[in-house]
């Protein structure tokens, strides 16, 4: 079905502690660890990138022809995309990817917007030369995918920016509701706004980084908030219509 045998990397380092290391070099059991969450994050990849769109069902035996692997290890990856809700495990249906109400939806936005006015504060007085570079760093990753086309780079990336923002606050219980919130702000986006607009305008993430670099917390705080709230004007309460092919979705990741 396909040759898929690379696990995703995001384009921002991430800091968290634990990471697998490379498959040729670690015991069967963290080998199998390491294809689990290959598998995990192939999938959030997919869901940020939309190309994964809600109410997709994903069957147990492609996951183990695309990955080679058994179902006890494709269940493990399930169990955890269904814990961090980008999944949901329904009874004689198996695996989909969920598929949030307009209501749901509302309520996921309003927790992000209240989250990352929290973050913003927080980047700002923790800001360094080298934080601040980082975000820079991210920007142009936007815009090189923008300028080439990679529509689905350029939606991912736009998710990985606002993340980027919670590690650089440095505190980890918001980093881990980001790490959800955004996944889930990802399937909402792919399943009510219109084909063809793009998540995050980038000029807003230009704005917002300057604002940062000026220690204008007020200013900054304030149109995070603004952000958000234009994203989620731009979504249409409708119901998705579109389904995809698995292989297809997660072909390169």
């Amino acid at each position: 079905m396909s040759n898929l045998s690379q696990a995703p990397r995001s384009a921002i380092k991430r800091k968290a502690a634990g990471a697998p290391a490379a498959e040729g070099t670690v015991a069967v059991k963290r080998g199998t660890t390491a294809v689990d969450l290959r598998i995990y994050r192939a999938v959030v990849q997919a869901v940020m990138s939309h190309r994964l769109p809600p109410g997709t069902h994903l069957g147990e035996a492609d996951f183990c022809e695309l990955y080679q692997v058994s179902r006890t290890t494709v269940r493990k990856a399930l169990q955890r995309l269904a814990h961090d809700h980008i999944i949901e495990l329904r009874p004689n249906r198996g695996a989909v990817i969920a598929s949030p109400t307009p209501e749901q939806a509302r309520d996921i936005f309003a927790a992000r917007r209240a989250i990352e006015r929290e973050i913003v504060p927080l980047v700002i007085r923790n800001a360094t030369p080298a934080s601040l570079r980082q975000i820079r760093e991210a920007l142009a990753a936007e815009d090189q995918a923008r300028h080439s086309g990679d529509r689905a780079g350029w939606i991912r990336l736009g998710g990985e920016f606002h993340i980027l923002l919670a590690e650089l606050a440095g505190n980890q219980v918001l980093l881990r509701f980001m790490n959800e919130l955004v996944s889930r702000c990802s399937l909402i986006i792919a399943m009510y706004e219109a084909p063809g607009a793009p998540m995050c305008e980038n000029d807003e993430h230009e704005s917002l980084a300057t604002l940062i670099e000026q220690g204008k917390v007020g200013e900054a705080t304030h149109l995070i908030e603004h952000h958000l709230l234009e994203i989620e004007a731009r979504l249409h309460m409708g119901e998705p219509g579109r389904k995809i092919n698995l292989a297809e979705a997660l072909a390169g990741l």
